[in-house]
């Protein structure tokens, strides 16, 4: 396969991995760590308006489902990617990053969680994810024949 195809491919998929561990982190939270008394969260507006209502035990699924939903898709990338893992593993913690400052933006939320998330979250999880995979198996695959 072109390896320009696998790349794109890879970085898809990261993508799409990534962002379906961070929707099944949003989703099961509240049934882990209900949410305050009184707060809507079946809207966006209804989350913006009880915000104040949260406490910092409600923050950790959302910081969960960025860090991990970030981690786990650079790590599917850069396991499928032909070549330049760390750097298509970084380009999708720059991805999710965005999405982060979209959200800080769209959405108030306590600076501490706001910094702890944008800064802690995405890069340094996406860094993680490519040096783990880009020193596995040398420049081989590192998922096999999968792809």
């Amino acid at each position: 396969m072109n390896t320009t195809v696998k790349n794109t491919i890879a970085v898809v998929l990261g993508l799409v991995i990534g962002s379906a561990v961070n929707s099944l982190f949003i989703a099961i939270g509240p049934s882990i760590i209900p949410p305050p008394e009184g707060a809507d969260v079946t809207t966006v507006e209804g989350l913006a308006a009880s915000m104040r209502l949260f406490e910092p035990q409600h923050f950790i699924f959302p910081f969960l489902a960025h860090a991990l939903g970030t981690f786990v898709g650079a790590l599917v990338a850069a396991g499928i990617a032909a070549t330049h893992r760390f750097k298509i593993a970084l380009s999708i913690g720059l991805v999710f990053l965005v999405g982060g400052f979209y959200m800080v933006l769209s959405l108030p939320s306590p600076v501490w969680f706001s910094m702890l998330d944008l800064f802690v979250a995405y890069m340094p999880m996406a860094y993680m994810a490519g040096k783990i995979m880009d020193t596995r198996n040398g420049s081989s695959n590192s998922f096999g024949p999968v792809l």
